[in-house]
């Protein structure tokens, strides 16, 4: 290793180390054990890893040692085969050395990897069980980064770190006893100058670090300000508002802080480079100085002032490696924790042991007495995760407040009402989403905490108002529903939901990939997928949660009779804004304030002139006002339940103890035909 490479490293290390120094916390015993855990599967490679550092070590100082001796016998007039056998076995340790740095390099990469794969792993399946309220709160870039630069940080533990200690550890003892036993004077000098070389290099490390905090922060102010305008719709948000100059001009400011802070440390690099690799030049020629002195005084051998020279150079990589291994297995430990700190957020919903399956045959949804409050932030997320100081105290109040009743199998049961008065919470409590905080939620005359996971997603089928796709193709999307389904099942569900001609129309047909979030469709060809989508899986029950809100009145005459076929025999329980598309509904629940306050079928509740009938007038009135039917539906962002954004204390309302929809009726010919 040449100075300047030393020089580089240096650099790095302390750089390194200056960042996960303002980060670094005492070692915890619990998160070493932790990270044992992890590494156990892998103790017989990496204890391999170990000895092979070693033995690397030893062969990388063996060569000076030997370079030395050829000096001597060159010098000496010694046998040339000597000079020639000396030669080999230098070119037989390189090679060999190469050989076991390709095998150390290997087993450090699997290692490394395979610690990455049973991190990421280990995350993924803990966050895909966390409540929907962790993902409401969390950003979605702070989660993804715990996968990727925290798992990576803390490979490097096993990687970088181990190996380093080890094999640095093994060269600088077998380096200094070399050097010791050659010159002890030329040691000491080498070890003299050894502040030269370091605090030069620390004071810069700080230097550099503050500049790459800084560029870190303009970076991803700049990242974030390009995710933002290219999606969908920020860029059509620009477009709208016709503000292409202002943007541009903005981006361009923050490229050039970018750039500014490009340039600085490109310079401060440069300068300590220059300046360590002129501090190493001078030791060097100290070396060499003293060495020929000493050499011509007859006091030490022309070879062994060679041998020192060589040796000089692998004596400061390993001291200024170890004075900063201390921070970087710091450093790894943060890593390791910023990790446990995720797999240590306990899910709010847990599936039994024994948890049993749906009944077979028709299935009733009923709830019983049921209240419910959204959790508080410190119950599902991570201050670091929403990046913010402190998480938000706010949460647990009621936003169900004993809400009873039974849709029978094979009834429609539609709900109705106030935004933010608890239609969707209602329905995200059937599927689990979120569990009750008391009272009972049953599916088929068993509490949904009772029934696995597997069972109530393969009875229950849910269509949300938002119309979610991933940015897949048509068949990938579809597939989610049954994986095992095949191109007539797929075509027949698409036909059904009145979409075959437009997907046969694609470039690519099934195959075609529907864009982020399904932005290359429109609204409501996005919403008739999801139903597809619903109409593919074949579940017993099914929730609709404004389910043709986003359709014009010919694509929801289209859907509502696929919706017909595709409810008959099934629990349906609908959320409705328009109350024209719940007319025919066997049940309707009036939601306000967390409460039902009226039920009854549509003709009942219009004569007994409450609010239900209220609703009726009012939206019926706006829609003569604007001549056509009403197509708003619930005000919401994807993902989050109208209910918990937009819910506030209102006046109390009598809670109505009707008896439950009783009876197995023929479901109504139409959902709100």
């Amino acid at each position: 290793m040449s100075m300047e490479t030393t020089a580089w490293t240096q650099l790095h290390s302390v750089m390194t180390a200056q960042q996960a120094r303002r980060e670094a916390s005492p070692f915890a015993r619990e998160t070493l054990r932790r990270i044992g855990a992890f590494a156990r599967p892998h103790r017989r490679r990496i204890t391999q890893f170990v000895l092979l550092s070693v033995v690397t070590a030893l062969l990388a100082v063996a060569t000076p040692v030997l370079a030395g001796a050829v000096v001597d016998a060159i010098v000496g007039g010694k046998d040339p085969g000597l000079v020639v056998r000396l030669a080999v076995l230098i070119a037989v340790i390189a090679l060999a050395e190469a050989g076991l740095g390709l095998l150390n390099r290997w087993l450090s990469a699997s290692l490394g990897e395979d610690l990455i794969l049973s991190l990421r792993t280990a995350v993924f399946d803990h966050v895909q069980r966390m409540p929907v309220a962790f993902f409401t709160r969390t950003r979605t870039g702070a989660l993804v980064s715990r996968l990727n630069n925290d798992v990576i940080g803390a490979q490097r533990a096993f990687s970088n770190t181990l190996s380093g200690v080890v094999s640095n550890l093994a060269t600088l003892l077998l380096t200094l006893a070399v050097m010791l036993s050659l010159s002890w004077q030329i040691t000491l000098l080498a070890l003299v100058l050894l502040p030269v070389f370091v605090v030069p290099a620390r004071r810069m490390g700080s230097r550099m670090a503050r500049l790459q905090r800084e560029a870190a922060s303009h970076n991803a102010a700049m990242g974030t300000r390009m995710t933002e305008r290219f999606s969908a719709p920020g860029a059509t948000l620009v477009k709208l508002f016709g503000r292409p100059g202002e943007e541009s001009a903005e981006f361009a400011a923050r490229a050039h802080q970018v750039r500014d802070i490009g340039v600085r440390t490109a310079m401060a690099q440069s300068a300590f480079i220059t300046a360590l690799t002129l501090v190493s030049a001078l030791a060097l020629a100290l070396v060499y100085g003293l060495g020929g002195w000493f050499a011509l005084a007859g006091t030490l051998e022309p070879g062994a002032v060679v041998a020192l020279a060589l040796l000089l150079t692998r004596l400061y990589a390993p001291l200024t490696a170890l004075a900063g291994a201390r921070v970087e297995v710091m450093s790894a430990l943060v890593s390791f924790e910023r990790v446990f700190e995720v797999l240590d957020l306990k899910p709010l919903i847990e599936e039994k042991p024994d948890a049993r399956a749906v009944p077979e045959g028709p299935v009733a949804v009923e709830f019983e007495d049921v209240r419910f409050g959204y959790p508080a932030a410190d119950k599902v997320s991570l201050a670091s995760l929403e990046e913010v100081a402190a998480l938000d105290t706010r949460g647990g109040a009621e936003v169900l407040r004993g809400v009873s009743f039974r849709a029978a199998p094979g009834q429609t049961v539609a709900l109705v009402g106030s935004s933010g008065a608890g239609k969707s919470t209602i329905a995200q409590l059937v599927p689990r989403l979120y569990d009750a905080d008391s009272g009972v939620v049953r599916l088929g005359g068993v509490d949904v905490r009772e029934l696995s996971a597997a069972s109530v997603r393969a009875t229950l089928g849910m269509v949300t108002q938002d119309g979610h796709l991933f940015h897949e193709s048509v068949r990938a999307n579809l597939l989610l529903a049954r994986p095992g389904a095949d191109d007539d099942e797929l075509w027949a569900a698409l036909r059904r939901a009145r979409l075959d001609e437009l997907v046969a129309s694609l470039p690519d047909g099934l195959d075609t990939v529907v864009g982020e979030r399904g932005y290359r469709l429109s609204g409501g060809e996005r919403q008739r997928l999801t139903i597809a989508r619903l109409l593919l899986a074949r579940q017993r029950v099914v929730i609709l949660d404004e389910a043709t809100a986003h359709l014009d009145n010919t694509s929801e005459a289209a859907v509502q009779e696929a919706l017909t076929e595709a409810l008959a025999d099934r629990t349906a329980v609908v959320i409705a804004h328009r109350l024209s598309t719940v007319r025919a509904a066997d049940l309707i629940l009036v939601v306000e304030d967390g409460r039902i306050v009226e039920r009854g079928r549509h003709e009942d509740l219009l004569a007994d002139d409450g609010r239900y009938a209220e609703l009726y007038r009012t939206q019926f009135a706006a829609q003569s006002d604007s001549g056509g039917p009403d197509d708003s539906g619930d005000s919401g962002y994807p993902g989050e339940p109208d209910d918990q954004r937009d819910a506030v204390p209102a006046a109390q309302l009598p809670y109505e103890k009707g008896s439950s929809a009783g009876g197995e009726r023929a479901p109504a010919p139409v959902p709100g035909g």
